[in-house]
C-alpha cells in the first residue's frame, strides 16, 4: 500500500449534476497541479465525459471515480432508483470514496461543495483518515440552515478542515454565524471566468430594443427566475421596447415557460444552453439577475468583464465587486419591488450604459485576479507541504 504524500491530492466534489459552473475552479486548480508534477485523482457523483473539463482531466492522465456509478446498471435507472433509494445510493457513494481514497492514499483532499455544508455526510469518510481535507463553498444560503439534529456533525465537519475556501466575504460570515465559530483558516477565492481579461466586448449594436439576458440555472428557487418574469407581466414593461433572453438549463425550464405564457410574458425567450457566453454578451446590453442564493455569480464576473450593464440582487458577494449606481445597479429585498425599483433606475439612465459597462469592465479587473485557479493551486500545493512537516514533526 503506498504511503500518504503531499505530491498526491485527491479532489472530491459532492455535486450530483453531471456538470455545472462550480466545478471550474476546483478542475482548473487539479489540471494546474498536475501541470507542477503533482498526482491529482478525483472522484464525484454523475460523471459526464463529454464535460470540458473532465476530458481535460483525463488527457492529463488523471484517473476519475464516478461515486455513484453502480456496475452494471445503466445511469437511467441508477438514477431512478435514487428517488426511491436515496440512503442507500448515499451509503454506495462513501463507500466508493472510502475505496478510493484508500487505495490512494493522498496527502491532501480538497472537497468541492455546491453549498457550504453539503458535502457534510462525507465526513463519516474523512475523519476516518488520519488526512487533512480542505473544503470549497461555492455558495450560502439564509434560507439553508443545518438543522439541530445535524447541527453537531456540520460543525466538526467544518471546523475539521484544515482550510476552507469561499467565493465571497459574505459566504464566510453567514456560514460562521450558522455554525457559531469564527473560522480561523479561512479565505476568499474566486471563480474561474470564460471571457477574454484582455479588453471588454464590443458595445452590441443598437436596434432601439434594449436587450437584457438573465443568465443561470432554470432553478428559480435560489436564480429568482420568477421574480422577473412577474415584473416582466407588469403593464409597464410590457409597454417598453425590451426583451429579456434568458439563458441556460435546469429542472425548471417547463415550468418557467409555462409561467411566462401564463402571465403573457411575450418578451420572454427561453434561448437554452450556450457554451461561449461571448455570444451572449455579443448581442445583449444588460445582464439582469434576481438570485435568492448566490456565491459570487460567474455570470456577473463574466458580465462586467464583458462591459455590460448588470442588475442583480445583493445575493452571496455580488455586493462586494460592484458600485450600486456606478458599475451595476443592486436590487433591495428579493422580491418584485426590489428588482422593479433596480430596473427602473437602470432604464431611466439606459442613454449612459455603455459608459457604465467601460466602468465595471474596469472595476471587476481590478477585483478578480487573471487565473484565479493558479492561485488556489498554489495555495493548496503550499497547504499541503505544510501538512506534511506538520505531521513529519509530530512523529
Amino acid at each position: 500500500m503506498a504511503s500518504r504524500s503531499p505530491r498526491r491530492i485527491a479532489f472530491v466534489s459532492c455535486n450530483e449534476t453531471p456538470w455545472g459552473g462550480s466545478e471550474e475552479l476546483w478542475s482548473r486548480a487539479a489540471l494546474a497541479l498536475v501541470g507542477e508534477g503533482i498526482t491529482v485523482r478525483v472522484a464525484k457523483p454523475r460523471i459526464d465525459p463529454s464535460a470540458p473539463a473532465i476530458k481535460a482531466l483525463r488527457e492529463a492522465g488523471v484517473k476519475l471515480v464516478d461515486l455513484a456509478r453502480i456496475w452494471p446498471l445503466p445511469d437511467r435507472i441508477r438514477d431512478l432508483a435514487a428517488w426511491f433509494a436515496r440512503p442507500a445510493l448515499i451509503g454506495w457513494q462513501l463507500l466508493r470514496l472510502t475505496l478510493f481514497l484508500w487505495r490512494f492514499r493522498p496527502g491532501l483532499i480538497v472537497l468541492s461543495q455546491g453549498g457550504s455544508w453539503d458535502g457534510f455526510y462525507m465526513h463519516f469518510v474523512l475523519k476516518r483518515f488520519s488526512v487533512p481535507y480542505a473544503l470549497i463553498c461555492q455558495k450560502a444560503s439564509d434560507h439553508y440552515w443545518p438543522p439541530d439534529h445535524l447541527r453537531p456533525t456540520v460543525c466538526d465537519f467544518i471546523e475539521g478542515a484544515s482550510h476552507v475556501f469561499f467565493v465571497s466575504e459574505h459566504n464566510r460570515r453567514l456560514l460562521e454565524q450558522q455554525v457559531g465559530a469564527a473560522l480561523a483558516s479561512a479565505s476568499v477565492v474566486r471563480n474561474p471566468y470564460l471571457v477574454d481579461r484582455e479588453a471588454p466586448l464590443p458595445w452590441p449594436g443598437e436596434t432601439g430594443t434594449t436587450r437584457l439576458a438573465c443568465v443561470g440555472r432554470l432553478f428559480p428557487m435560489e436564480k429568482g427566475q420568477d421574480i422577473l418574469l412577474r415584473v416582466l407581466a407588469d403593464p409597464k414593461w410590457r409597454e417598453r421596447d425590451v426583451e429579456v433572453s434568458f439563458f441556460g438549463a435546469g429542472p425548471c425550464r417547463d415550468g418557467l415557460q409555462g409561467m411566462a405564457r401564463h402571465l403573457g410574458c411575450d418578451k420572454a425567450h427561453f434561448r437554452g444552453h450556450v457554451a461561449d457566453v461571448r455570444e451572449i454578451w455579443a448581442s445583449h446590453h444588460a445582464l439582469v439577475l434576481p438570485s435568492r442564493a448566490e456565491g459570487l455569480p460567474l455570470v456577473l464576473v463574466e458580465a462586467m468583464m464583458a462591459g455590460r450593464v448588470a442588475i442583480v440582487s445583493t445575493a452571496g458577494g455580488s455586493a462586494e465587486v460592484v458600485a450600486d449606481g456606478r458599475t451595476a445597479f443592486l436590487m433591495q429585498g428579493f422580491d418584485e419591488a426590489g428588482l422593479d425599483a433596480a430596473m427602473e433606475r437602470a432604464w431611466a439612465v439606459r442613454d449612459r450604459w455603455r459608459g457604465i459597462g467601460e466602468a465595471a469592465a474596469a472595476a471587476i479587473r481590478d477585483s478578480v485576479p487573471p487565473d484565479p485557479a493558479a492561485e488556489l493551486a498554489a495555495t493548496l500545493r503550499s497547504l499541503a507541504d505544510t501538512q506534511s512537516v506538520s505531521r513529519t514533526g509530530a512523529r
